[in-house]
Order: structure tokens, then sequence, then C-alpha cells
């Protein structure tokens, strides 16, 4: 049976079921987190549990039947990832400025105020330039 792609309108997103990390580690398709280490023989998982392969499995389902009003916005997992990232690493440098701050004391130099302040921005700046895109 041949079906033309022409004829087929997708409103979701299809992303790479597990992805790898720089390190080579592979990540479930669903959650993104660590797979096990992968045995020698059969196919490679896919996913860390059966509840992640169902809940891939019942969402792929879905997504046919979905319509996605003006209020939604379908985004690739690869963007949400990195919107995450951008925020932990705005957070951690927070974290880093409440420490430094307290530690400096009541009277801290100016010297040291723009140490702070500069640590700060240069991590929030990938978030301030990060934006987001419908795919």
């Amino acid at each position: 049976m041949h079906v033309d792609a022409q004829q087929h309108h997708y409103g979701f997103v299809m992303t790479e079921p597990a992805i790898s990390r720089s390190g080579g580690e592979r990540l479930c398709g669903w959650c993104r987190h660590p797979l096990p280490e992968a045995k020698p023989t059969g196919r490679p998982r896919r996913y860390c549990s059966q509840a992640c392969r169902q809940w891939d499995y019942v969402t792929r389902r879905g997504e046919r039947d979905v319509r996605i009003t003006e209020e939604q916005l379908v985004l690739a997992r690869s963007q949400v990832d990195a919107l995450h990232d951008a925020v932990y690493v705005l957070a951690c440098a927070v974290s880093d400025t409440d420490r430094d701050l307290a530690a400096l004391g009541s009277r801290p130099s100016a010297k040291d105020l723009r140490e702070i302040l500069d640590w700060l921005v240069e991590n929030a700046r990938p978030l301030a330039g990060l934006r987001l895109h419908p795919d």
C-alpha cells in the first residue's frame, strides 16, 4: 500500500527515541533518563522501563487525533532540553551568588561585587538569548 506524504498533515514533532549524550550514554526515549548498559545480544533498549515505553506509545497514538490551538505550542524535545539546561545553569549561578555574598559579609568591596555580578550575568546570558520556535 502506497501512502502519499503530501496528503497528511502532522501537528506534532517526532524526536529520536533514544538519544545519546556527548559521552555516548544513551537516554530513554520518553523520560530522558540514562539507559542501563546494553546487553551484548538483542536490540538496544530505547526506554528505561515498560512504563516509559507505554507512555510513548499512548502519546504517539493520540498525536494523530490532536488538534493544536493558538494557545498551544509544539516544541522539539531538544528545545525543551536546552531550556531546562539553561534554567539549571542559572539556578546554580544564583546559588553560587548567594553563597558568595554571604561569605563576603556586610561590607563587600566594589571589586568583589563586580566579580559576582559578572559571574551571574555570564551564566544568565545563554538563557536571555534562548528563543523557542515551533517545529
